[in-house]
C-alpha cells in the first residue's frame, strides 16, 4: 500500500483524514508541531486516536524547519503528501501576520521543494475559500479571479496555489489544491464559530455575531470534506484546484438556532459590526469537483450540527 505523509496530522481535518487513510489500509506518517494556538489537550486527544494504529507513525516538528523536513522525507520516502499544516483563521492573521508567513509560505515551500527533490508522486494541499476575498459573484467558482485577498491568511493560501502551479509546470510535480469552505464537525477547532457559540451558550455569555447577523456561510461537514480529500489522493491530477464545500450558503442565525435546539438553551446574542477581513457570504460552486472527483456532499447543517453538539457534550462531559 502507498505511504502517505500527512502534515498537520493532529489538526481537525488532519486527524480525520489520517483515520480514514488508516481504515483504508494506507501506511500513514504524521507530522505536527503541536503548537499552542489553541488547547493542546484537544490536539493530543486527536493524536491519541491515531497513535495506537499499527500503520501510523508520528514525528513532532515544524515544517518551517527545512532541515527537519528534509530528514523526514529522506527517512519516510513517501509516495504522496497531504499538506494540511498551516496557521489557520482570518482574524488572528490581522494581529500576528508573521506566524502565517512562516507556516503557510515558508513551511509550504519547504514541503513542495522536498516533494520535488524526493520524487513524490503527488502533493495534495489545503487552500481556502478565503482566496475569493470580496468576490460578489456567487456561487464562487474555481474559474473566478482570486487576486484580491482581504486578509493575510487569504494571501498566503493564494500564494500556495501559485507556487504549486510553478512546481507542476516547471518540474512535473502533480499538485491538487483544495479550497475548503467552513469545515465543522466532531473534534473541530475551538476558535471556530460553532465551537465558540456552544461554549458561550453553555456558560451563559453573550455570543458575538458580526455584521449584525447578516452572514452566510457554506458550512461543510467533516466527513464530506474527507471524501473529497481521499478522492483527490486517488485521482492525483497533474495540476488542479477544487472547491470543497456543501454548495449551500446558510444563514448564520439558522446555524445558531440549531445549536440552541441541541443544547436546550437560548443564546444571548451581541450583534456587532463587520470585522476586518470578514466576508458577508461564502458559497461554493462544486461542479468541477463533482465531475473530476465524484465529490458529492451529503450532510446538511440540520444533520451536521447535532453530530457536532453530541461530540461536544461528550468531550466536555456535559451529559
Amino acid at each position: 500500500m502507498e505511504k502517505i505523509l500527512v502534515t498537520g496530522c493532529s489538526g481537525f481535518i488532519g486527524m480525520h483524514l489520517c483515520r480514514r487513510l488508516l481504515d483504508d489500509g494506507y501506511d500513514v506518517y504524521g507530522i505536527d508541531n503541536m503548537n499552542d494556538h489553541y488547547d493542546l489537550s484537544l490536539k493530543q486527544g486527536r493524536l491519541n486516536l491515531l497513535s495506537n494504529h499499527i500503520n501510523f507513525s508520528f514525528q513532532k516538528f515544524d515544517i518551517a524547519s527545512l532541515k527537519d523536513v528534509n530528514e523526514a522525507f529522506e527517512k519516510i520516502k513517501p509516495n504522496k503528501v497531504v499538506n494540511l499544516a498551516a496557521q489557520a483563521g482570518v482574524r488572528y492573521s490581522l494581529v500576528n501576520p508573521h506566524v502565517y508567513i512562516e507556516s503557510n509560505i515558508v513551511g509550504f515551500t519547504n514541503i513542495i521543494e522536498a516533494c520535488k527533490n524526493y520524487q513524490v508522486n503527488g502533493l495534495i494541499y489545503a487552500s481556502s475559500s478565503s482566496v475569493y476575498g470580496g468576490n460578489k459573484k456567487t456561487p464562487f467558482s474555481v474559474n473566478d479571479r482570486v487576486d484580491s485577498p482581504i486578509s493575510v491568511y487569504a494571501a498566503t493560501k493564494k500564494s500556495n496555489e501559485l507556487i504549486a502551479h510553478v512546481y507542476s509546470h516547471l518540474f512535473g510535480l502533480k499538485t491538487t489544491g483544495l479550497r475548503f469552505f467552513t469545515v465543522y464537525g466532531p473534534w473541530g477547532r475551538p476558535d471556530m464559530a460553532m465551537y465558540i457559540f456552544a461554549d458561550k451558550i453553555i456558560s451563559g455569555e453573550k455570543i458575538p455575531v458580526f455584521n449584525h447577523g447578516k452572514m452566510h456561510r457554506d458550512f461543510t461537514y467533516i466527513d464530506d470534506i474527507i471524501n473529497g480529500v481521499v478522492s483527490s489522493i486517488k485521482n492525483n491530477y497533474e495540476c488542479e484546484v477544487f472547491n470543497l464545500g456543501n454548495s449551500r450558503s446558510e444563514n448564520l442565525m439558522d446555524m445558531i438556532g440549531y445549536i440552541e435546539q441541541e443544547l436546550g438553551q437560548k443564546a444571548e446574542v451581541d450583534f456587532l459590526g463587520n470585522q476586518p477581513g470578514d466576508v458577508e457570504k461564502t458559497f461554493a460552486n462544486i461542479d468541477r469537483a463533482k465531475i473530476k472527483l465524484g465529490y458529492l456532499p451529503k450532510t446538511s447543517i440540520k444533520e451536521g450540527v447535532p453530530k457536532f453538539i453530541s461530540w461536544y457534550k461528550s468531550y466536555h462531559r456535559l451529559s
